[in-house]
């Protein structure tokens, strides 16, 4: 199929930038000796689960459903973690996962017994109490309040003499500065923990595959754990393994004015770009500039319902019209994961652009709706 064909609104993903970015990463595995997952909260497209399994050493979940994910479509280390753990879920978590990492001591105590039975490995995850983040307390893990890990008061001796790891995450889109300032804080309030484990995790939350990210610093952060405390080094990146890798292809359904010209596309933030929405973002369009460089500008928003449903204000070199196709970029990560059907809005097709060929890997219809309600 070719690109012209294609119905939108719908996700492309293309396949020489997701290899792009896993060859990045199994750089960092094969001259390190770490150990790199897939991290599935951001990209969950199964597909290509046998193609990344070729260059990572598995998957990371935040639920049942994603860890059985992993373990059916790319059967390699397969990790969890979750605030708290529900009993009707345990058995089967600890079936499937490799690694099953708890959020607090009693949740260790809890189940710890059946993750030993089944000859797993158990680790519990800390907050560090040092932010590196600015402007984003919604991903903030660190922040007063956080529920993501226990800090350093609430643990003891005796709770590491019976795990095998310790996992941190409190970075969100950042270079491996912040991550060694975050490992200088692990250091210094778990540090006198490590001689007894057999694991660290670094958690997620970093750009490896972005232009500028330091990779040197981050092998130097991964050779001091292994070197100083002969701990395996694991890290779990999501965006990473996605990032810049796909787009969102859609359609200008209406033109209208109020003040400005509006353009009312086929479709919506808040359905198939959710974060643009929470975190917020604009994300970048091909062919476009910020508002008022170009000569035409547009508040290009959707169909719903919602009033703030806009992706935001932006500027082209011709006027739109009904009917044009604009493709908004990096639309491979948090975007099919966090999709929903809100007003009955339909989701995005699913497409594989492999050498310029472009394959449908899923379609959605009425069904998908209803069947959600």
């Amino acid at each position: 199929m070719k690109k012209q064909e294609l119905k939108t609104p719908c996700y492309i993903i293309h396949k020489s930038k997701i290899i792009y970015n896993l060859e990045i990463l199994n750089d960092v595995i094969n001259s390190t000796g770490c150990k790199i997952l897939l991290a599935q909260k951001a990209f969950s497209m199964y597909s290509l689960y046998p193609l990344i399994g070729k260059y990572l050493t598995g998957t990371t979940a935040s639920g049942l459903y994603e860890a059985r994910l992993g373990k059916e479509e790319m059967g390699k280390e397969n990790h969890i973690f979750s605030p708290a753990y529900r009993e009707d879920e345990i058995d089967e978590i600890t079936d499937i996962c490799d690694h099953i990492v708890f959020n607090t001591p009693s949740q260790v105590k809890k189940y710890l017994p059946k993750v030993i039975s089944k000859g797993k490995s158990a680790g519990i995850r800390v907050n560090p109490e040092c932010s590196t983040q600015e402007g984003h307390e919604i991903y903030d893990p660190c922040i007063k309040g956080s529920r993501m890990g226990s800090v350093s008061k609430y643990l003891y001796d005796e709770l590491f003499d019976c795990i095998d790891g310790i996992h941190f995450h409190t970075l969100c889109e950042q270079n491996s500065d912040a991550l060694e300032i975050t490992l200088n804080a692990v250091e210094e309030k778990f540090g006198k923990y490590f001689k007894k484990l057999k694991w660290i995790n670094f958690g997620g939350g970093h750009h490896i595959t972005k232009d500028n990210y330091d990779i040197e610093k981050l092998k130097q952060c991964i050779k001091r754990m292994q070197d100083k405390y002969n701990l395996t080094v694991y890290l779990e990146p999501g965006e990473a393994v996605a990032l810049n890798a796909g787009t969102l292809l859609c359609s200008v359904l209406e033109i209208m004015e109020n003040g400005m010209d509006i353009a009312i596309l086929d479709t919506s933030a808040a359905c198939h770009m959710p974060d643009v929405l929470e975190m917020p973002y604009k994300p970048p369009l091909l062919n476009s500039a910020e508002p008022g460089e170009k000569p035409y500008t547009y508040r290009l928003g959707a169909p719903t319902c919602l009033a703030g449903d806009i992706i935001g204000d932006y500027s082209f070199d011709e006027p739109l019209k009904i009917g044009s196709k604009l493709e908004f970029q990096d639309m491979a990560i948090y975007t099919t994961v966090k999709n929903n059907t809100f007003n009955g809005m339909k989701l995005p097709d699913i497409i594989l652009e492999d050498n310029g060929n472009y394959k449908v890997i899923r379609t959605f219809g009425y069904d998908d709706f209803k069947m959600r309600l």
